[in-house]
Formats: C-alpha cells, structure tokens, sequence
C-alpha cells in the first residue's frame, strides 16, 4: 500500500464505515492495480473501506482492477 494512503487511514471513518457495511453491506469495490514488477496487487482506492472489512473478519473484498499509473 502506498505510504500517501497509509498516512490518510482514519480510524473513526474505518469503524463508521464497519458499523455501515454491518447494517447495508459493501456499496463500492476498492480499486486495485497490478504490479507487474513486483508481481503484486497494489491498493489505488478503497483504504478506509479495506481496513473496515478486515476489522469485521473478512477475508476477501471485492475489487475493481483500474489501469492506474504508478506514481
């Protein structure tokens, strides 16, 4: 995960948005690219969405793959 995103994680978004998902479930996917160099999947958007389901115990997430640039 890029060090811009970990440093936007909120923690009172994080626990809102897992009392939400608990209530209406997941709206939106987290977006994804991939790396290939690295040959792994890297989190372009969806980081409070990701942290929320992780705390509720999911092991899987849906995501949506973008053809994003890598900064």
């Amino acid at each position: 995960m890029p060090v811009k995103q970990r440093n936007s994680l909120d923690v009172g978004t994080v626990e809102a948005r897992a009392e939400s998902f608990m209530e209406e479930g997941s709206q939106r996917p987290i977006q994804v690219r991939h790396d290939k160099e690295r040959k792994r999947w890297v989190l372009v958007a969806g980081i409070n969405r990701l942290e929320a389901l992780k705390a509720l115990g999911e092991e899987t997430i849906e995501a949506m793959v973008v053809d994003a640039r890598q900064h």
